[in-house]
């Protein structure tokens, strides 16, 4: 083999076309919502990591448990980045009715990029929060929160933080 770019191999890399069954497609007795995505801080240095919280709500009449999905976005990069990434997911059993925040910390090598090493890139970046993958076509009852940060300094290897 010769060629190993993932292009076209991986559901992070298809094209247009969607995965039939994407990562966290399932079924649930009841309902979530999902508010107050905050990221923390905003705007950060090259080597910081990122905290990120969410609420998430359970509005449906049973108990139920969520598998909570964050994907990372890069918004411009030097080399063919994914689609999307997954950076981390919990499953969380949520009473009906009842609302719990959850916590998470992005850490800086889940941005970096390779071209020859594992570097780190400034830019906007935009992270999703769901029960779902960002733009599944493959609805559940469940959404997907978004919002942008923004990485400032200049490129520098990943060994360098």
């Amino acid at each position: 083999m010769e060629n190993y770019t993932m292009a076209g191999r991986t559901y992070r890399y298809y094209g247009h076309e969607a995965p039939l069954y994407p990562f966290g497609y399932g079924l649930s007795y009841t309902t979530f919502h999902y508010r107050d995505l905050v990221l923390s801080p905003p705007v950060l240095p090259i080597c910081a990591n990122l905290s990120v919280s969410v609420v998430l709500e359970n509005t449906g009449q049973r108990d139920g448990e969520e598998v909570v999905q964050l994907y990372l976005r890069w918004e411009q990069s030097s080399v063919p980045v994914p689609h999307w990434q997954l950076v981390a997911f919990c499953r969380v059993a949520v009473p009906a009715g009842q609302e719990t925040k959850l916590s998470f910390q992005v850490v800086a090598e889940q941005r970096a990029v390779w071209a020859q090493d594992w570097h780190l890139e400034p830019g906007t970046f935009t992270l999703f929060a769901g029960g779902q993958q960002p733009a599944q076509q493959t609805q559940v009852p469940s959404e997907v929160l978004s919002a942008r940060f923004t990485v400032t300094g200049t490129a520098q290897p990943l060994h360098g933080c």
